[in-house]
C-alpha cells in the first residue's frame, strides 16, 4: 500500500511537472533558464569529455537499448522466471519512444542551434534519449530492486540507474542537440508512462497474488 501511495505522487508530479514545463515552452518564458544552463554544461567542453559525452549518448539510442534488452528480456525469462515482469518491462521501454514521437509531432519544437557537437535531425520537445534512458534504466531498477533483499543492494541500483539516467541527459544539452527543458520534460513524461505501467502492475499483483506483492513491498 506504501508502494502505490508513493506511485500516486510520482504519477501527479510527473503530469502536473510537464504540463508545466509544456507550457513555459509554448510560451517561451524559459529561455533564459535554458540558456544558462546551456552555458554552464557546454563551458566545461574538452576533447576528453565530448568523448565521454558521446559514449552516453549512444547508450541512450533506441538501438542500445534494444540489444540490451535481449539480455534483460533473458534475464526475466530463464533466470527469474516472472513472465509477468517481462510484459511491464515492454510496456515501459517499447511504447516510450512511440509517446515521445507523438509529443514531438504535437509540439514541433526546433532544436537549439547554438554549438552543437554533433549533428541530428528532427523535433526537440521532449528529449527522446532522455525519455527512453529513463524508461530503461527505472523499470530496470524496479524490478531489480523488488529481488535485491538487502537495503544497501537496493540503494545502489537505485544510485546507478540515477547516474545513467542524468549522464544521458546531460550528454544531450553538452553536445548541442538539446535544450535543458527538453532533457526535464522527457524524464517527466517518462515518469509518468512508468508510474502509470507500474501501478497497473502493483494493483494486478495485489488482487491476483498478495501475499507476494505484500512480500516485495
Amino acid at each position: 500500500m506504501k508502494l502505490n501511495m508513493q506511485l500516486v505522487i510520482a504519477f501527479f508530479v510527473s503530469l502536473a511537472g510537464f504540463v508545466a514545463m509544456s507550457l513555459l515552452v509554448r510560451a517561451n518564458h524559459i529561455v533564459r533558464f535554458d540558456g544558462y544552463i546551456i552555458s554552464f554544461i557546454q563551458g566545461t567542453e574538452t576533447a576528453w569529455l565530448t568523448t565521454v559525452m558521446k559514449f552516453f549518448t549512444y547508450i541512450g539510442t533506441i538501438r542500445f537499448i534494444a540489444v540490451q534488452s535481449i539480455f534483460v528480456l533473458f534475464f526475466l525469462l530463464k533466470v527469474l522466471k516472472h513472465r509477468l515482469e517481462i510484459l511491464i518491462y515492454l510496456a515501459v521501454v517499447f511504447c516510450t519512444p512511440i509517446l515521445n514521437r507523438l509529443l514531438k509531432l504535437y509540439f514541433e519544437r526546433a532544436r537549439p542551434d547554438l554549438h552543437r557537437l554533433i549533428e541530428i535531425g528532427g523535433y526537440s520537445f521532449p528529449s527522446g534519449h532522455a525519455m527512453n534512458a529513463f524508461a530503461f534504466y527505472s523499470i530496470l531498477a524496479f524490478l531489480l530492486w523488488r529481488h535485491v533483499p538487502s537495503r544497501p543492494g537496493r540503494v545502489t541500483v537505485i544510485l546507478i540507474s540515477s547516474f545513467m539516467i542524468a549522464a544521458i541527459g546531460t550528454s544531450r544539452i553538452y553536445l548541442g542537440v538539446h535544450y535543458p527543458s527538453d532533457v526535464i520534460a522527457g524524464y517527466l513524461a517518462s515518469g509518468f508512462w512508468v508510474t502509470t505501467v507500474i501501478w497497473v502492475f502493483q494493483r494486478y499483483q495485489e488482487r491476483h497474488f498478495p501475499a507476494l506483492a505484500g512480500a516485495q513491498n
